[in-house]
């Protein structure tokens, strides 16, 4: 990507002549849709240098600052010379690259999930240090599939199964995923076309982890007949439904809670309870979220004993979340945990 340090106007880079990268960069750019400052999560594999790429043309068509980060999460001895292989190969795309480590002693299990968990903790730092708050991310088609697979397994609800979203957030962090419509195989290609490199995970063909194991059965079901499109079709159903349900999730916190923002606390009123289970499941789970300040929800199952024992007519209390819960009179008090 040959881009001149003139006041020149910046020409668009060779590789767009090709077709297909060319029909990738529009489908980018058309699910990208962001007019402010945004960061990149770039690890090194085909789907996230391929996003390195598309994001840096969209910076210098739309004028809009942008920040390349690398995560090394040094849970492998060669990770170090690896990010640092990655960002020297951008630099000569002139993809300037910041590699943040995770240091500090490694979990030896649910290595994955706590790694990820750090990963977005690296970024939002370093993000809200540089006044950044728009972060992309390479999750692509394939990977929302999978996603839907492996939350199936784990017996999620109808919010869970369509979890992966183009947008949410994180923090105060807005996650943006503008890959999610394009497919694994396009990426690849792409990434062998302009960098002719991409990095190899060994961990994406270990069967310790679900994901891989995920990966090997919807492999299995596609030579068995599984029609991609269809299933895909199917999610967008989901997310129609899910769609529903948070209206009326939204009527509920309007209506039935009270937040007093100087204490950081809530009053949820009796009503509050009286509305169809997965609308008090996903209203509570959401006050305490608000309250406790946590990025990922309370489990389901603690969920479920304290919406059991608010519905009981006793008066309790109870920490759960990083807050307190406490029934008083006909009405729930929830405040901040200390």
């Amino acid at each position: 990507m040959s881009l001149k340090n003139s006041s020149a106007k910046i020409k668009i880079p060779k590789f767009l002549k090709n077709k297909r990268i060319n029909k990738i960069y529009k489908k980018f750019e058309n699910s990208l849709n962001l007019n402010k400052s945004f960061a990149v999560a770039v690890s090194g594999g085909p789907d996230s240098l391929a996003l390195a790429f598309l994001a840096k043309i969209y910076s210098i068509k739309k004028k809009i600052p942008s920040k390349f980060f690398i995560v090394d999460h040094r849970l492998r001895p060669e990770s170090k010379d690896e990010a640092k292989l990655v960002k020297d190969i951008l630099k000569r795309y002139s993809i300037n690259a910041e590699v943040l480590s995770w240091k500090g002693i490694k979990p030896s299990k649910n290595i994955q999930s706590i790694a990820r968990k750090k990963r977005y903790e690296l970024l939002y730092i370093r993000c809200n240090k540089s006044k950044i708050y728009n972060i992309l991310f390479g999750h692509h088609l394939d990977d929302l599939i999978e996603n839907f697979f492996i939350r199936l397994v784990r017996g999620s609800g109808l919010k869970g199964l369509i979890s992966l979203d183009v947008k949410s957030k994180f923090k105060d962090l807005n996650v943006v995923r503008p890959l999610l419509s394009q497919k694994k195989e396009d990426l690849i290609f792409l990434s062998k076309y302009v960098f002719n490199f991409f990095v190899d995970d060994p961990s994406n063909i270990d069967e310790k982890y679900k994901r891989t194991r995920i990966r090997k059965m919807i492999d299995e079901l596609k030579k068995n007949g599984l029609d991609k499109e269809k299933l895909l079709q199917t999610i967008k159903n989901l997310k129609y439904s899910n769609d529903v349900v948070d209206f009326y999730v939204n009527k509920n916190l309007d209506k039935n809670m009270i937040y007093l923002e100087k204490k950081n606390e809530l009053i949820l009123n009796k009503n509050f309870f009286i509305q169809s289970y997965e609308v008090v499941f996903r209203s509570l789970s959401d006050c305490l979220r608000m309250v406790g300040k946590k990025y990922y929800p309370v489990r389901g199952k603690k969920l479920d004993k304290i919406i059991s024992d608010i519905k009981d007519d006793r008066l309790f209390r109870v920490t759960l979340g990083g807050c307190i819960v406490e029934k008083v009179n006909q009405t729930i008090i929830i405040s901040k945990e200390h």
